[in-house]
C-alpha cells in the first residue's frame, strides 16, 4: 500500500530528499546565460537596433535574441575583449595602423564577424548595415 502524500517525508522517502537537494543546488547555480552586465545588454540592443532599423518592438526582440546567443557562446569576458579590439580596428591614422595590422588582434575580428553573422541568421536580423553593432 502506498503512504498518502501527506505523509511522505525525506526520512521516508529517501529519493524525495534527494531529489529535492539537486533541485536545490541547480538553483543555486548561476545562469550562463545570464553572467552579461545589464548596461552591456542594453548597449548591444541599442546599437544593433541602430545599426538594423525597423519597428521599435520586433528590433528590440531581434537584438535581444542575438545578444543571447552571443552570451551563450562567449564568455563576458572575452566578449569584451573581442568588441574592443573591434572598436578600437576603427581608430584612424597611425594610432589605428598599429591595431589593424597587428596579427594577434585579427583572430578577434574574425571571431567576432563569424559571431555576428552567425547571431543574424539564427535571430533573423537582415544584414541592413554590414559593420552591425561593434
Amino acid at each position: 500500500m502506498q503512504p498518502a502524500i501527506h505523509e511522505l517525508t525525506p526520512m521516508k522517502s529517501p529519493a524525495l530528499a534527494l531529489a529535492a537537494a539537486l533541485l536545490a543546488a541547480l538553483a543555486a547555480l548561476p545562469a550562463r546565460a545570464n553572467d552579461f552586465p545589464t548596461v552591456d545588454r542594453v548597449l548591444y540592443v541599442q546599437e544593433c537596433m541602430s545599426a538594423h532599423p525597423g519597428p521599435k518592438f520586433e528590433m528590440v526582440n531581434k537584438c535581444s535574441c542575438a545578444l543571447d546567443a552571443i552570451a551563450r557562446d562567449v564568455k563576458f569576458e572575452d566578449y569584451v575583449e573581442m568588441v574592443t579590439v573591434v572598436k578600437a580596428m576603427s581608430i584612424g591614422g597611425e594610432r589605428g595602423s598599429n591595431i589593424r595590422d597587428a596579427e594577434p588582434l585579427k583572430v578577434y575580428l574574425k571571431r567576432h564577424r563569424e559571431l555576428q553573422a552567425k547571431v543574424e541568421q539564427g535571430c533573423f536580423l537582415s544584414a541592413a548595415n554590414p559593420t552591425g553593432p561593434r
